[in-house]
Order: C-alpha cells, then structure tokens, then sequence
C-alpha cells in the first residue's frame, strides 16, 4: 500500500497550525493529525495492555488522536468492529477469525499471550478439580467469547462432556464472581482479574487454565478500510505499540499503577498483590509471529466443523504483518 499525499484541505490545516513548518511532525505524523483512531478495548486484564497504550501517552507523541470504546469482553469489540463503529480492537483467535468471516478484519499485530488468565473455577465448597466433575452444574459463560467457545468446543469435550450435561447460564465475566458468592451459579468460565479476585476472597478455585489447551495469543484486528485509508496512520499507530510495550518489560510496576488504579476506581475491591498475580500471567510481547498463521488455521478448523463460520479465511487477506514490519524498520 502507498502512503496517500496529503489533501489541500488537510495540508491547510495542518500548515496553519504551525507544526509543519516547524519541523515538529514528520509525514507521518502529519497524516495522524487528520484521523481520529476509534480504539476497541475489553476491561478484563486482556484489554489491559491497551488501556495502558491510551493512558501512556504513546500515541500522542505521534500525533495520534483516539476515541476510546470500552466493553466487557474482546468479542463484543469484534461485533462493533463488524457493525463499523469501532476501527481497532483486541480479541483472542476465535474472535478474530469469526470477525474476519463476519465483517473482513484483518489482524495487523500480536499484542499479547493470556492462556495463563483464563480459567475454569468452580465455588470453593464444591471442591472440584476435575472439568468432568461439572456435570449437571450450573456454568456461567459468555456465549460467543474465545474463552465461552474453547470451554464448549475443546475442555468440556475432551472431558467427556456434552452441552446437555451441565447448565449454561449466559452473563458478562465481570459479572461472574458476584453470581458465584451468591451462589446462583456453581462454576464459571473466566479471566483476569476476576479469576483472581475470587480465589483471593475465597469465593471459587481454579479447576483448569486455558493454557493447558491454548496459549491463546491475542491479536490486534482492525477493519479492512481504517488499514486500507490509513496505512502510514497503522504504521505510526504500531510504532507507539511498541513503545508502551517497552514498559512492560522495564517499568512493569508504572504499567500495574496505572491499570490498578483503573479497576479500583470502578468499584473493585483488590489488593494490589492480587493484581501484580494477575498481571504476571499477561505475556506482553508486540510482534507478528511466524507461527501466526497454522495456529489461526487451525482455530478456523474447528469453528468451521461447528458452523461458526462459513468458510476457511484467505489468510493472504486476514493477515497483514507488512504494517508492523515497516513499524520495526
């Protein structure tokens, strides 16, 4: 993709505002100043990383603008992606290739691993440890999230369970813990900090993790015209993903500050211990794999054998690494 010149309108603008001529914004830049990015993110720890993006000051040090759209979980950001009110978002694989079947989004950048903070928990005094030991409970799950359909699809088959042996109740992960301590559901499927939270306060413990069946990379989408209108604004927007990402390898205790003090001011009660536990599962690491692509298909497989999706993806179209290499170059 060619970088777009500039329209009158947009160069009249953005001379008069002085940055231009003195030197203060590249081209690069220069194209940001006129986009505004409409930034998807979940509030549960995997929608973390990019909360933490948006608050590091990252984009804009390359004049990036944003609209921030937070929601529950990754595949609530997919649905507003394909309905076109959102232009970027995180999700987990099969988030990602049902959004690209649904509505043609493209993956642009690994962001982070999180298999180690989704987990299968069950209320304390049930004592459960086996998956197989659920039947005939009542599961919370958020029908339609990647951690709802490797729980449906892959860890209660493989331990021999069918859909009619427990009881689905349907219900947001941020709404889980609640329902659990007040014992209108026996056990749950979940994440971070959630997960963590219960199993500090003695509410439920951990039965299995999805890193057992899946690493679960979490990849960051965007709709195929923000890439297509937009490349050199991709392209700068990786570049501040890859600063923020700097942080959380050498500053892991200014990115907690920041992301503690998001959840404690919506209400929740956690220590900062309980987070730091949370946080340590989140495998921050900004790229695009080589091994993206055979375990994207094989994601699709199994969706395709469920009916979830309609075909196996063109992954020369899904797929777009040439925006995070030119971000590295």
């Amino acid at each position: 993709m060619e970088q777009r010149a500039l329209t009158r309108r947009e160069f009249l603008i953005l001379s008069g505002s002085g940055l231009v001529a003195a030197g203060v914004l590249g081209p690069e830049a220069v194209l940001a100043q006129v986009t505004t990015i409409r930034q998807g993110y979940q509030t549960n720890i995997w929608g973390m990383p990019t909360y933490y993006l948006l608050r590091s000051g990252a984009l804009e040090k390359r004049g990036l603008k944003f609209e921030e759209f937070a929601v529950p979980s990754g595949n609530l950001t997919m649905q507003q992606m394909v309905a076109r009110q959102v232009d970027l978002g995180t999700y987990a694989g099969q988030s990602f290739v049902t959004g690209h079947d649904k509505g043609g989004l493209v993956a642009i950048a690994q962001i982070e691993k999180v298999g180690k903070t989704s987990r299968v928990m069950a209320r304390k005094e049930l004592k459960i440890t086996k998956v197989a030991d659920l039947k005939g409970l009542k599961i919370g799950n958020q029908v339609g999230s990647s951690i709802g359909n490797t729980f449906t699809d892959i860890i209660a088959p493989r331990a021999g369970l069918k859909k009619e042996d427990y009881q689905e109740i349907k219900m947001d992960v941020n709404e889980m813990v609640a329902a659990a301590a007040a014992k209108s559901i026996d056990a749950f499927v979940s994440v971070d900090p959630y997960c963590s939270i219960a199993e500090a306060e003695g509410i439920a413990t951990t039965v299995v993790t999805m890193y057992d069946y899946d690493p679960m990379p979490v990849f960051m989408a965007a709709t195929p015209e923000f890439v297509d209108k937009n490349p050199q604004v991709v392209v700068e927007y990786l570049r501040a993903w890859l600063d923020a990402g700097k942080d959380f390898k050498q500053s892991p205790g200014k990115v907690t500050d920041v992301i503690y003090a998001y959840y404690t001011s919506r209400g929740y009660t956690m220590a900062r211990a309980t987070l730091n536990k949370a946080m340590a599962n989140v495998e921050v690491d900004i790229g695009f794999p080589g091994d993206v692509r055979p375990y994207l298909q094989q994601i699709a497989e199994g969706l395709l054998k469920e009916k979830k999706i309609s075909a196996i993806p063109d992954w020369n179209k899904a797929l777009r690494p040439q925006f995070m290499e030119k971000a590295r170059g």
